[in-house]
């Protein structure tokens, strides 16, 4: 054989090997968006970013056009988290089209709105911006994925009004995002409130602290891994405290009607005294998010409880936060974390889940039994 042809052989080698090497999956581009609370210095993201590495979620970019800014631990920091911006402003000013053109996310996930409740911006307008981005970042990707939080609780020292407008906003949210949702880009509320104590976990009522971040992190986990594709565990609130969100109580949420789940059943009430109030708050194509209340309707303090229940139509839990859920064939049975336990005469809880559905997607009656 001459030379060249030697040379040509080799590379028609190469060249094979290089066609039939299988190509990688491009890696999940994923954008924090929102205002100081996410990005300055936002550690729950570099909390996130780990906990998602140790879940197996290694083939994730997070992006963005600002840098992280340290929080102590090596992450993937790049986000869109601009301190003392509002929604509304960046709706005004069209400045999201530029972020997504520079970094083409696959999924956002949005917490914004604090500066805007600050500035009493009514809900309905904060809405509308919410609105306007949603449909600018299907303009750059018919098929985003969109994780919505409702905000984590503000009592600023400079805006005792702050609280219960942070409630409305919240309040308003899942019906929002109901409307909104489609099954080519679906979106999905992410509760950010319950169980967040603006005395114990903000250093100022209004940016988290180490105990809030993680706090923030557990909340996002389940719902951003369920978008990734996986099965995982329920994620591990803070410990030793008790979720009591400062200064109001949870806000209340509508079921998500798109596509249009089962009407919930009325609360069912075991007779320890202990009800339990079955949701869907947003639904999309295969999956669906459910949240249950538990509320204590004895007249003494409960330490405990289970919620139990059975799918008719093959649903299957896969994510669960706030309890520790176990689903054997049919039938569920949620235990409280040993954070949310125990509940006065009169109080209540919630705790949420993701769920894989098909053919449809009735409401179970759940029963509810305190310890």
């Amino acid at each position: 054989m001459s030379k060249t042809s030697a040379v040509l052989a080799a590379l028609l080698v190469v060249l094979g090997l290089l066609v039939a090497r299988p190509a990688e999956a491009a890696a999940v581009r994923i954008m924090p968006l929102g205002d100081s609370i996410t990005g300055s210095p936002g550690c729950w993201r570099a909390l996130l970013w780990n906990k998602l590495q140790n879940g197996g979620f290694t083939n994730i970019d997070m992006v963005g056009t600002l840098p992280a800014q340290g929080c102590g631990v090596p992450y993937d920091g790049d986000n869109e988290g601009h301190g003392g911006f509002l929604v509304t402003n960046v709706a005004d000013q069209n400045q999201l089209p530029g972020w997504l053109s520079a970094t083409r996310p696959d999924i956002v996930m949005m917490h914004f709105g604090t500066n805007d409740v600050w500035s009493n911006r009514p809900t309905d307008t904060i809405l509308a911006a919410y609105s306007k981005l949603v449909d600018q970042m299907r303009a750059s990707n018919p098929n985003m994925k969109i994780l919505v939080a409702q905000i984590i609780p503000m009592n600023p020292s400079t805006c005792p009004e702050c609280a219960q407008r942070a409630v409305a906003l919240n309040s308003a949210i899942p019906g929002w995002a109901a409307a909104k949702t489609t099954a080519a880009s679906p979106i999905v509320v992410v509760d950010q409130w319950t169980g967040f104590s603006t005395s114990t976990d903000t250093y100022d009522g209004v940016h988290p602290n180490d105990s809030g971040n993680q706090k923030m992190s557990d909340k996002w986990y389940p719902a951003l891994s369920a978008l990734l594709g996986g099965a995982q565990p329920s994620p591990s609130p803070s410990p030793s405290r008790s979720p009591s969100a400062s200064p109001s109580p949870s806000p209340t949420r509508s079921p998500s009607p798109s596509p249009s789940p089962s009407p919930s059943p009325p609360p069912s009430s075991g007779p320890s005294g202990c009800s339990a109030t079955y949701k869907v708050t947003n639904q999309w194509g295969g999956g669906f998010q459910g949240e249950v209340t538990v509320k204590n309707t004895g007249a003494s303090s409960v330490s405990g409880w289970t919620v139990t229940w059975t799918f008719a139509n093959g649903q299957q839990v896969t994510q669960a936060w706030g309890g520790k859920a176990v689903q054997s064939g049919a039938s569920v049975t949620v235990q409280n974390e040993s954070w949310n336990g125990s509940l006065g005469a009169g109080a209540s809880t919630t705790f949420g889940f993701i769920a894989s559905w098909s053919a449809a997607n009735p409401a179970p009656t759940p029963a509810c039994a305190a310890a």
